[in-house]
């Protein structure tokens, strides 16, 4: 049940992105959001870059709290639903690959959350991590909360669990790959009879080669909060050297 090499290239579209923007409600939306804001430890009116930004949720939380945000994603149908819930035009939208940043030392800071990171080859998250590397000021911080670090996902993988956010339910197959590290996943999407069926893939790093992949890019590297293997994802604070 492998995806394909680039299956995020068209995976968030329809029901994929109508459980998406269900998924999250908005008050935990707004502690994300402090919680992100404390961790970038810049001052309101900084610049500040979301990517993959999805619909815009987190975007618009931090633009709400002063922040001048630009959100980048692939995504045109998320980017539409974004650019809808912002009325007063306070976030930059940009339809971009995530290796496609093209700022150079622009931004005081950048995140990337959720379970964004590691849909890219090995070369391709490392582009990633580079180009989100160029486009940060020196001291910046970049937060990366991610929940594919190998350690984490042995320990609470489920075979077939399963999800519901408004009407629409999600049913999960996850297989992983040890030759590759990479966990293979198949989305079954259900909404009002109709069921959508996607294949994704997601790189899987242990928590040194992780760590040691922001070092080579240009960051050093601190953990949000005491690592645990318990933890269903991890949040490294990185900072542009």
């Amino acid at each position: 049940m492998n995806a394909q090499p680039e299956w995020w290239n068209d995976f968030f579209e329809g029901p994929a992105v109508t459980m998406w923007l269900q998924a999250v409600r908005p008050d935990a939306t707004d502690r994300e959001a402090e919680r992100l804001a404390r961790l970038l430890a810049v001052p309101a009116g900084a610049e500040v870059l979301d990517v993959p930004c999805g619909g815009g949720r987190i975007a618009l939380a931090l633009a709400g709290r002063g922040y001048r945000m630009t959100g980048v994603d692939w995504s045109a149908e998320f980017l539409g639903h974004a650019q809808a819930a912002d009325a007063a035009g306070d976030v930059r939208w940009e339809r971009r690959d995530m290796r496609d940043l093209p700022w150079r030392a622009r931004f005081d800071g950048a995140a990337c959350v959720g379970n964004s990171f590691g849909y890219l080859d090995d070369p391709g998250n490392v582009a990633f991590l580079q180009a989100v590397r160029a486009a940060l000021k020196p001291g910046a911080r970049f937060v990366l909360e991610t929940p594919m670090v190998l350690e984490n996902v042995l320990g609470h993988i489920q075979q077939r669990p399963w999800w519901k956010a408004g009407d629409v339910y999600l049913l999960i197959e996850n297989r992983y790959d040890h030759a590759s590290s990479r966990l293979e996943i198949e989305y079954t999407f259900v909404s009002n009879g109709a069921v959508a069926v996607r294949r994704g893939s997601h790189r899987a790093y242990s928590y040194r080669e992780l760590v040691q992949l922001m070092i080579e890019t240009g960051f050093e590297v601190d953990l949000a909060e005491p690592y645990t293997r318990e933890s269903h994802v991890v949040t490294f604070v990185a900072t542009a050297v």
